[in-house]
């Protein structure tokens, strides 16, 4: 298969890269030294690029994080939602409608992002987090519809937060309480493969529970 992993550099990226190429499959790494996800021409580029080289995509996983908070609801930040609404939604946008045309002709695509319980249950303090989480998720699950009657499926994951061994390593006392590992969570991904397209489109698979 081919997978284009948006985002990533750092752990998560590192970890659901590793999976598909431990899995035998061919991995195409975007990270902001590759192309700019904020610009829709390149974006793109990206895509035709891709299609022209490997002939088809397989799978999107988007990575693209990005957090804010604050102390309380009236002391939000809106520079917090502009940056939050680049990282977490524009170029969730960008990427999407490049792909999708290549995900429409997939004989078994999967577009994937990962949101946050937050978007379920905002609190006072992280508004600018949870609103631009559940837009991300309103627009993936604009594409699902977009992808209905295909053999693909774009789903969202959701997490509590997300961990890595750096992380501990660096807080060796911390329990992480209900947060996913980065390498489950790319198993999780992996494991979208074996389940028919139709059954996950659309849907939210809450990874905590």
């Amino acid at each position: 298969m081919i997978i284009v992993v948006t985002g990533a550099g750092g752990p998560t990226g590192e970890a659901v890269s590793g999976y598909f190429r431990k899995n035998g499959h061919t991995v195409i790494e975007v990270g902001k030294q590759h192309v700019d996800l904020l610009d829709r021409a390149a974006v793109q580029a990206l895509a035709d690029g891709v299609e022209g080289e490997h002939g088809r995509v397989d799978g999107v996983v988007h990575l693209v994080g990005g957090w804010r908070a604050s102390s309380s609801f009236a002391e939000t930040s809106l520079d917090d939602w502009d940056l939050l609404h680049d990282l977490l939604i524009r170029t969730l946008q960008n990427v999407s409608l490049a792909f999708e045309p290549l995900l429409r002709r997939s004989d078994d695509g999967r577009f994937v992002i990962v949101s946050a319980k937050a978007a379920e249950r905002p609190s006072a303090g992280g508004a600018v987090y949870a609103a631009a989480k559940a837009a991300a998720e309103a627009w993936t699950l604009a594409l699902a519809d977009a992808l209905r009657g295909t053999h693909s499926a774009a789903t969202i994951l959701v997490v509590k937060a997300l961990v890595n061994d750096a992380m501990r390593a660096a807080s060796p006392g911390a329990k992480f309480s209900g947060f996913t590992d980065v390498n489950d969570l790319a198993a999780a991904i992996g494991g979208l493969y074996d389940r028919p397209a139709a059954e996950i489109n659309g849907t939210r698979l809450d990874l905590t529970s």
